[in-house]
């Protein structure tokens, strides 16, 4: 009835009203398979003896590092820093963090929310821009370690300017949020990449 559509869209926003109940049953049903599945897995990573608390249980770093996803990511510590919400500097996860994670990282998460976290990622020092210590750091996580890839002082720095030429809008010499995010927009595959945990 009309009542009751109101009733639910008052609840969960304007929008949501116009869906029809059933639709909204389906979308219930999709997020609570999604973080069953979520929850089985982030047991799984667990010591047995703590299996049966996984809401207050956190994961240390080094078995979120050994999931597929992360295991070759050459951005791997920083998802785990980003995404980690531990009070010591652990890098731990809870399973919030790690539904986070999984959410980003989903086919679902829209290119704003894709391109947000990888700016968090790229943001080495954490202070809100992208730096040439920055750009510098994610150029090398990019190329590789090696001496093979690795680009000559006068590669990199030309490298760098090329980026802050394409991106830095205000010319401060850095790229902040919306610069960063402006740029991914023209770029149709970032959302792909980053898809696939960025």
């Amino acid at each position: 009835t009309g009542g009751e559509a109101e009733g639910a869209g008052g609840a969960m926003g304007g929008s949501a009203s116009l869906l029809p109940a059933e639709v909204l049953g389906e979308l219930q049903q999709l997020l609570f398979f999604a973080s069953s599945s979520a929850y089985k897995r982030f047991g799984e990573l667990l010591p047995r003896q703590e299996r049966d608390n996984v809401c207050s249980a956190r994961v240390p770093k080094s078995q979120i590092l050994a999931l597929p996803e992360l295991r070759a990511n050459p951005f791997q510590h920083r998802i785990c820093h980003v995404f980690s919400t531990s009070n010591n500097g652990d890098d731990s996860m809870s399973f919030e963090d790690f539904l986070d994670m999984l959410s980003v990282f989903s086919d679902a998460a829209t290119a704003d929310i894709k391109s947000h976290y990888a700016f968090r990622i790229f943001d080495f020092d954490d202070d809100g821009t992208l730096d040439r210590n920055d750009l510098e750091k994610l150029v090398n996580c990019l190329t590789g370690q090696g001496e093979e890839s690795r680009l000559s002082d006068a590669e990199m720095e030309q490298l760098i300017d090329n980026i802050l030429e394409e991106s830095d809008i205000d010319k401060d010499g850095t790229i902040n949020l919306s610069e960063f995010q402006h740029v991914v927009s023209r770029s149709p595959d970032f959302a792909r990449y980053c898809g696939s945990g960025c």
